[in-house]
Formats: structure tokens, sequence, C-alpha cells
């Protein structure tokens, strides 16, 4: 039973909701530091948050061996594997189109929580799930504007390996959620389990050090560069998966798969009030398309 008085997969929109605000004032600090060095750092901080407030609240107990070997597991596929496979999609095809492939994990997490965890949807929910993967797709496929031709948008390589390494992105996204829900019970601290979940990360991530020159930090940071760092650790980590592990927790698993991946579109006012610059009219209608299926499920389930 919910403790709220909402659906508890709303959750999953605010996660999604941090995550974009992140996303907004993250972008230059990530480009100074590279990718791997800035999500590492990112861990720590989170990692350190997490710990710290579990610590303070005395919930370490509410976990127990067999969880954390399936929160490290958790930590292995959606953290490791799946961040650093979509860094390698993006170098290969771009931001645009590894985001299009990614956005598919809203699609697995729905399908594998249907094979394994036996969760149904009734149909008015699966029309809300189709109308968003449709509006997020929309809103990243068209929200380019014609003549902003990029470097960013050459694909290097093989097509078809990039268009792979993004489908595998968003399985281990799916994956890494999928093996937390069935242990997840009420008496589970999210906060406990999450900062487990970012360490067994932040681990397997630290490996990459060990002779491999482009996961070093090589930037000069300034104390700015740092205070952004714990800002983004802070909502993107520590709040966004917390909120996704207490969504999990009550909620379905399909279904937060689903509205957590909304957060493309939750980014688009903000960049519109951050470059005073509308988005395009797909990327609008996409975000309509979102709005809707977002609607039509927490109806459902209220």
């Amino acid at each position: 039973m919910s403790p709220f008085p909402f659906p508890p997969e709303s959750l999953a929109v605010l996660a999604a909701a941090c995550w974009a605000l992140a996303a907004l004032f993250s972008a230059p600090v990530a480009r100074k530091m590279g990718a791997f060095a800035f999500t590492r750092w990112r861990m720590v901080f989170a990692t350190v948050m997490l710990g710290g407030w579990a610590s303070l609240a005395g919930t370490w107990g509410s976990l127990n061996l067999a969880l954390v070997g399936v929160l490290v597991l958790s930590g292995f596929i959606g953290i490791f594997i799946g961040d650093t496979v979509l860094f390698a999609c993006m170098n290969r095809l771009g931001p645009r189109r590894s985001g299009i492939l990614f956005a598919t994990h809203s699609m697995m997490s729905a399908v594998l929580a249907a094979l394994f965890l036996g969760e149904r949807m009734g149909a008015v929910a699966m029309l809300g799930c189709a109308l968003v993967l449709s509006g997020v797709m929309c809103a990243i496929a068209f929200g380019k504007r014609a003549g902003s031709a990029s470097s960013l948008e050459a694909t290097r390589g093989r097509l078809a390996v990039g268009v792979g390494l993004g489908l595998i992105a968003a399985l281990g996204q799916a994956l890494g959620t999928l093996v937390v829900k069935p242990v997840v019970g009420p008496d589970v601290d999210p906060v406990a389990a999450s900062a487990v979940r970012m360490a067994a990360g932040f681990g397997f991530h630290a490996m990459l050090l060990v002779g491999w020159k482009p996961a070093r930090l090589t930037a000069v940071m300034a104390p700015r560069d740092w205070q952004l760092l714990a800002g983004s650790a802070f909502l993107s980590m520590a709040m966004g998966m917390t909120l996704i592990l207490a969504a999990l927790k009550y909620g379905s698993a399909g279904l937060v798969g689903m509205l957590s991946s909304v957060s493309p579109i939750l980014l688009l006012p903000l960049l519109w009030w951050k470059t005073k610059v509308p988005p395009t009219l797909g990327a609008m209608a996409g975000a309509l398309l979102t709005v809707a299926g977002v609607v039509l499920i927490l109806a459902r389930l209220h």
C-alpha cells in the first residue's frame, strides 16, 4: 500500500524533472571535464550525499546482504554499462540520434516488466505509454532547427554499430531498474538503497581509469565548476535516482520506466527560458503527445 495520496509512479516524473533541471546547468562543466570524468565525479558527490543522509537517518539497517548484492548488480548494469555505452553511442551518432535510441528504454521497461514481473496494463495505460514514447521520440527527432548543421550530427564509424550501442544502453537502463523491483520491499529505505547503487556504479566506473586516458580528468577546475558539479549530482543522481527507487518500491516498474523517459520534454521549456529561442514545431508536437500520454497514465492509475 502506497503512503502517498497520489500514484507512486508519478515520482518518476519528478525524477525526470530533476534530470532535466540538472542538464540545464551542468552541460558547460560536462564539456570541460569530459563525459567520463564528469560522470565519475558526479557519482562521488552523489554517493557522499546519499551515504551521509542514510547515516544521519540511521537507515542502513533496512538493507540486507542479498539486497546489497542486487543493488550492486543494478549499478553495474544500469549505471556503469548503460552510461558508458551511451557515451560511446553519442561519440558515433551525436546527442540527437543517441537520444532517440535511448528513449526506447521506456518501451523495454514495460515489455520486460510484463514478461518477468507479470505486470499488465489496461488499454488506457497502453495508449498513454504509446503517446509518451511517440512524443519523446518526436520531440528529439524533430527538435533540430533547419540550417543548424553540426559536426555533432556526423556519423563516425559504422551506423549499425552506433545503433547497436544505443539500444544496448537503453536495455541497460531498463534492466538496471527492473532487477531492483522484486527486492525493494516496504521496509527498505530508498536513500540507503540509492547510495549503495551509486557507490557500486562509481566503483565499476573508476576501473576505467586504469590504462585508459580518456577517462581521466585533465581540465583545470575552478570552484564554480565544482559547485555546478555538486548541484548536478544532488539533482540528477541523489534526488533523481532516489525518486526512481521510491517509485519502484510502490509502483509498476513498466510505468515507472515509461514516465521517467519524459526528461527531454521537460527540458524544452527550460531551454526556451534560458536561450530565449522557442522549441521547433516538431518538438512542441512531441511535447503535447507526451503530456497527453502522462495524463492518461496517471488518470488511469488514480
